[in-house]
């Protein structure tokens, strides 16, 4: 058995008697032996996700606690950075807790449960979180679209201590960001960038510099203190950009930096119109691809974003593209972005590959966790 945590409805040869939702589950052989120990799910096609391969550990509280505990040692030396107070406590599988993310701001941590096994056992993840970080608050915002797929509705509540005043500010490099905890996107931030926003900004000293899908302006503050010339973003909200504007002033940048709330697509077909070009472009999209029917559209998406980047590139420019969609595998994403640079005509090499944070680990029997990977391009 290779200890995959995942078992679809099609493995299952039969299930008796039929187990309630959520509930504890023995998977045995063909020939009966015990193999693992899962919690079911009959509404979703992801029918058993495996928390331990150990017959005598049951699914308790005592194993929750330690999966939380093992997760938080694992990263006490971000914990202890003083320059960064944001950062990924628990990542569902890859920490041995199916359906469950947890995020720590500054203080305030974030939860989702994505499935019925982990929100059933809502209360013994908070309490091992309250005792491993014992944090001002607990949050949950389980909105997930996922959750429909387990048959659970939104969720959207404090679960333990204090709740903020408001947006609370938080570092990430020794930036500073005010996050909103019940409004903003995802738990509150995007996380995963945190490496990622200061690898770019490596290349960015005096180039004038595009972000697209700018959210919070993570790229463009990391891109304006590498000493950017200047910045350009466009977000389709007004919100996040207001945020992002925010951001940059709260950390005394005085880089130009225009802002355009719109489109992304018409906006880049606008500046190829008037023959505007830059040095840098960022290319950090949402989730394009939420199930299997929608690759091919995406796949599309994602050329389409790449070919009008690399025709407002100055030669020698530099790309920074990304996808967080997971079913859009590196091996696909880089066969777009070459497809992109054959019909833009351009010569492109790939600097660095790109993937999540490490406080967003990827186990090795559960390669899906890998859903985040971004490419550094130079374009002649």
């Amino acid at each position: 058995m290779q200890r995959h945590p995942w078992i679809f409805e099609g493995a299952i040869a039969q299930a008796t008697p039929l187990p309630p939702d959520g509930a504890a589950v023995d998977i045995l052989s063909s020939q009966g032996t015990w193999l693992a120990r899962g919690t079911w799910s009959g509404k979703s096609q992801i029918r058993v996700r495996l928390w331990t391969w150990n017959e005598a550990q049951p699914i308790d509280g005592t194993l929750i606690a330690e999966r939380v505990a093992t997760a938080v040692a694992g990263r006490k030396r971000l914990i202890a950075d003083p320059g960064t107070t944001a950062y990924r406590l628990i990542f569902s599988e890859s920490d041995g807790l199916p359906g469950v993310i947890a995020d720590s701001y500054n203080g305030y941590v974030v939860l989702q449960l994505s499935t019925v096994g982990a929100a059933l056992r809502a209360q013994a993840i908070v309490e091992a979180l309250a005792a491993a970080v014992a944090p001002h608050a607990i949050y949950e915002r389980s909105d997930a679209d996922v959750r429909a797929k387990e048959g659970l509705e939104p969720v959207d509540r404090l679960l333990w201590g204090m709740a903020a005043e408001g947006p609370i500010e938080v570092l990430e490099n020794g930036r500073r960001y005010t996050v909103d905890l019940l409004g903003g996107h995802k738990t509150g931030a995007y996380l995963d960038q945190r490496i990622n926003r200061r690898r770019v900004a490596a290349y960015c000293q005096g180039a004038e510099v595009l972000s697209c899908f700018s959210y919070t302006g993570g790229f463009e503050l990391e891109a304006a203190v590498a000493g950017a010339r200047q910045i350009t973003a466009i977000d389709s909200s007004a919100e996040a950009l207001a945020m992002a504007f925010e951001n940059i002033r709260r950390n005394d940048i005085t880089t130009p930096y225009e802002q355009i709330e719109g489109n992304v697509f018409s906006e880049l077909r606008r500046f190829r119109a008037e023959g505007r070009t830059f040095d840098v472009i960022v290319l950090d999209p949402p989730k394009f691809v939420h199930n299997r029917s929608q690759i091919d559209r995406a796949s599309r998406g994602y050329k389409d974003i790449n070919l009008l980047a690399m025709q407002l590139l100055r030669p020698g420019g530099l790309l920074a593209t990304f996808s967080c969609s997971g079913l859009v595998s590196i091996d696909l994403f880089q066969k777009i972005v070459f497809g992109a640079a054959v019909d833009a005509k351009r010569d492109v090499q790939i600097l660095e590959r790109l993937m999540q944070a490490p406080d967003h680990p990827v186990l090795l029997t559960f390669p899906e966790a890998e859903y985040l990977k971004g490419l550094i391009c130079r374009v002649t």
